[in-house]
């Protein structure tokens, strides 16, 4: 069964790369953008997602991402985002002490990234750190004079748009719209993650977005074991080694969980 297999390399992998959408989010309460019901169904890019939509009307655009930051916030990890920060953990917790000694690690020599498409932060918030948000965070502000990050205040306390801590610059939403580059370095970390990994864990994605969607292209042509949950066929479909129709927390909790039925079948 594939479901079982990749649960196996998984356990056993020493090199993971994982890539999350919209998808995961959905659960939590966090709309999709192509989806029925998703954003772009109600809002236009061109008004909204593009740095000439923030030239026109900077304000207009604060105020829709105001309004997204607010339901982010309001929103919690589910268990798929707990999920891969417990996979995380498996990589990156030391092992104790035994006697004068440390005993070897679970995935001695290993390595594990988290790729996200998504800027809602519920990642971070899930406990994961091995993180690259290659599109950006709906929580942060970049100023547009000394290009310096800063966190957004309590959506409650927050008026747009806001000012920079350090210069008094006006901030713009911390995000890659339509058109823009990724953030410097973003890009070729995930790309060297997929490279080497053994695993490849694409999850709640289109598979349409460059460059996002060549990761698992490029960690299958590397040789990577490709996993897919995606509750549709994507693009990606026809390389995944294992590709689970459902959603993202059925499908992690099948590969993930301590308690899976994949054990008892």
């Amino acid at each position: 069964m594939e479901a079982r297999e990749a649960r196996r390399r998984l356990k056993e992998a020493k090199r993971v790369a994982v890539l999350t959408g919209a998808g995961i989010s959905a659960p939590s309460g966090i709309p999709t953008f192509r989806d029925t019901g998703g954003l772009w169904k109600d809002f236009r890019i061109e008004d909204y997602a593009t740095p000439e939509a923030y030239r026109r009307d900077p304000l207009k655009v604060w105020e829709w991402y105001a309004w997204r930051y607010a339901n982010a916030m309001q929103a919690q990890p589910n268990r798929a985002h707990r999920l891969l920060a417990e996979l995380e953990r498996q990589f990156t917790t030391p092992s104790p002490h035994v006697g004068d000694r440390l005993t070897p690690t679970a995935r001695e020599g290993s390595g594990f990234l988290l790729v996200t498409q998504n800027v809602d932060g519920l990642h971070a918030r899930a406990g994961s750190t091995h993180l690259v948000e290659l599109h950006g965070s709906i929580g942060r502000a970049r100023c547009e004079e000394c290009g310096a990050r800063f966190p957004l205040p309590d959506p409650s306390l927050f008026i747009p748009p806001p000012q920079c801590p350090g210069c008094g610059g006006r901030g713009r939403p911390d995000v890659v719209w339509f058109g823009e580059l990724l953030p410097p370095g973003a890009f070729e970390r995930a790309e060297n993650a997929f490279a080497k990994a053994e695993v490849a864990l694409v999850v709640g994605t289109s598979a349409e977005v460059e460059p996002a969607a060549s990761l698992g292209r490029l960690a299958s042509w590397a040789g990577a074991y490709l996993i897919e949950i995606n509750p549709n066929q994507t693009p990606l479909s026809r390389l995944a080694d294992c590709s689970l129709r459902m959603g993202a927390v059925e499908g992690l909790e099948a590969l993930l969980s301590p308690t899976s039925l994949l054990d008892l079948e």
